[in-house]
C-alpha cells in the first residue's frame, strides 16, 4: 500500500491543481477498490505542507495541510503544485527551503517526484533536475532557464519523465502528467476512465500549439534589446544580419554570441520565431490564404514555409487555422 503526498507549498500555491490532483487519485482509488479482491493502491493521500493554513488570492481561498512533512517519515510519491501567475519564484523557493530539502531526502529513500507546472521551480532548487529535462509553461520558460541554467527546458512538451522525476507544462495541462501518473500506478483502463470522467483529452504530449512567443527580453544587454526591437518591427524587411550588426557597431560573430547568451536564440532563430509568430496571428484572424501569408512573411518556398511552421507550432499552417479560427475555416 503506497503513500502520497501532494504539498502545499507556503507562498502562493495555486488550489487548483492542488484540489483537481486530490479528486483525481481519490476518485481512481474508489473507482479501484470496486473490482473484486483489489487491493488499496493508496492506502494514504494526505495534503501536507508546513503551515498550518495557507491563503491565497490575499485570503479570498485558503488551503490547510493535514500533515507537516516533518512528520511524515516515509512516502512513495510527491506531487508539488503549481503557484499563482506573477509570484516571484526566488521569493516561493526561499519559502520553502524546508520542503526542498524534504523532497531531496525522500527522493534519495525512494520516492518518485512530480512538478506541476511553476512547481518545477521547487524541484529545480533541490538540485535533483541538474542535467535533466524538464517542462513549464511557456510563459516561465527563459525565467526557469536563467535561474536554473543547469537544466534542460522543454517548453514544448507536456510532461518529462526521467528517473523517477516528472514534469509537466503550464495551466491545466498537469491534468496530462496526473492522467499519466493514474496509469503507472493503477492501469491504463483507469487513467481513460479518469479522463473521461473530468473530461480530459489524453496522451496530449506537445504544448507547441498554445505557445506565445514574447520575446525573451528579461536581460540586460541593451545591444541585443536594440537588435530585437529591429527585427520585431521589420520582421519581413530582407535586412541581412550582418547589416544589423555593422548598424549596431558590432561584430556579426559579436551579435550571435550576445544574443544566444541573451535570449537562447541566434538572430535568425529569433527573426523566424517572429515571422512565425507574425503568420499564427494571421491565421487566426484574417482569411488570407497560406501562400499570401507566406510571401507577406518573405518567405518563397511553401514545403520551407510549412515545415518551419510545423516545427514551432506542432501543427501545419492550415490545422492550425482550423484549431484557432473557426470562421475562416467555416
Amino acid at each position: 500500500m503506497k503513500h502520497l503526498t501532494i504539498l502545499v507549498p507556503d507562498g502562493q500555491p495555486n488550489p487548483i491543481p492542488i484540489i483537481s490532483t486530490f479528486m483525481a487519485f481519490m476518485q481512481a482509488e474508489k473507482r479501484h477498490s470496486m473490482v473484486k479482491g483489489a487491493k488499496p493502491v493508496f492506502g494514504n493521500i494526505v495534503l501536507a505542507g508546513i503551515s498550518k493554513k495557507v491563503n491565497v488570492y490575499n485570503g479570498l481561498f485558503s488551503v490547510s495541510p493535514v500533515e507537516d512533512i516533518s512528520n511524515i517519515k516515509k512516502t512513495d510519491l510527491i506531487i508539488i503544485p503549481s503557484f499563482l501567475p506573477q509570484t516571484d519564484p526566488g521569493s516561493n523557493i526561499k519559502l520553502n527551503a524546508r520542503i526542498t530539502k524534504w523532497i531531496h531526502a525522500q527522493y534519495k529513500s525512494g520516492a518518485e517526484v512530480a512538478s506541476l507546472c511553476t512547481g518545477a521551480y521547487i524541484l529545480a532548487s533541490t538540485g535533483l533536475m541538474d542535467g535533466r529535462k524538464c517542462s513549464i509553461h511557456w510563459n516561465d520558460a527563459h525565467t526557469f532557464g536563467r535561474i536554473f541554467p543547469q537544466v534542460s527546458v522543454v517548453a514544448d512538451q507536456v510532461i518529462t519523465h526521467e528517473h523517477g522525476l516528472y514534469t509537466s507544462g503550464g495551466a491545466f495541462s498537469f491534468m496530462n502528467l496526473v492522467l499519466y501518473l493514474l496509469e503507472k500506478h493503477y492501469n491504463r483502463e483507469m487513467a481513460i476512465l479518469c479522463a473521461k470522467l473530468f473530461q480530459v483529452d489524453i496522451d496530449r504530449s506537445s504544448q507547441a500549439p498554445y505557445l506565445v512567443f514574447n520575446g525573451q527580453k528579461s536581460h540586460e544587454d541593451d545591444v541585443v534589446l536594440k537588435a530585437q526591437e529591429f527585427l520585431e518591427k521589420s520582421p519581413v524587411d530582407k535586412f541581412p544580419i550582418e547589416k544589423l550588426a555593422k548598424k549596431l557597431a558590432v561584430s556579426r560573430r559579436s551579435l550571435d554570441r550576445r544574443f544566444i547568451k541573451a535570449t537562447g536564440n541566434t538572430p535568425i532563430e529569433y527573426l523566424q520565431r517572429v515571422k512565425i509568430e507574425s503568420a499564427k496571428k494571421q491565421l487566426e484572424t484574417s482569411r488570407k490564404t497560406v501562400q499570401e501569408i507566406m510571401y507577406e512573411m518573405g518567405y518563397m518556398d511553401l514545403r520551407a514555409f510549412r515545415e518551419l511552421f510545423r516545427k514551432v507550432t506542432g501543427l501545419s499552417p492550415l490545422d492550425y487555422r482550423s484549431k484557432y479560427n473557426k470562421e475562416a475555416v467555416t
